[in-house]
């Protein structure tokens, strides 16, 4: 028996609280770079300051570039889950009808009355539908 219903949202995929913290350390020190090259600038200490000014932007830069790929990641891993599938079908007269999932469906289960000769239906298939993503073909 399938027991997820094709309605009910996928777990939304998280960031490391490791990874967010080395992210938010690693702006908070390039940011505190750019504030003492200004200081040293000031001060006269020009050297220092084009180090500093260089550390920071690198700094902001790759802090920047992490935390956009980190979410461009969890954007390609969100998984979508096929919508999962009832056939319905008449004993009597054969008659089929397809319908979304609904929780508590089983096989076998008897249900709806048959539209054209009033019988019982049946459930004679759950089911998942898979379709398959375009893909390019390689190109030569």
């Amino acid at each position: 028996m399938v027991s997820k219903a094709s309605s009910e949202p996928s777990p939304a995929a998280r960031v490391s609280s490791f990874v967010l913290l080395a992210i938010f350390v690693m702006l908070v020190v390039a940011i505190m770079a750019l504030f003492l090259s200004y200081g040293a600038y000031v001060s006269g200490n020009y050297d220092v300051a084009a180090a500093l000014i260089i550390i920071g932007f690198i700094g902001v830069a790759a802090s920047s570039y992490v935390l956009f790929q980190t979410r461009q990641r969890l954007i390609r891993l969100r998984i979508e889950t096929p919508p999962i599938t009832t056939t319905i079908e008449c004993r009597k007269c054969g008659f089929k009808t397809v319908r979304e999932f609904q929780r508590g469906d089983y096989i076998f289960k008897e249900v709806d009355v048959c539209q054209k000769c009033n019988e019982k239906m049946l459930i004679t298939a759950i089911y998942r539908e898979v379709r398959e993503k375009g893909r390019k073909p390689f190109p030569f």
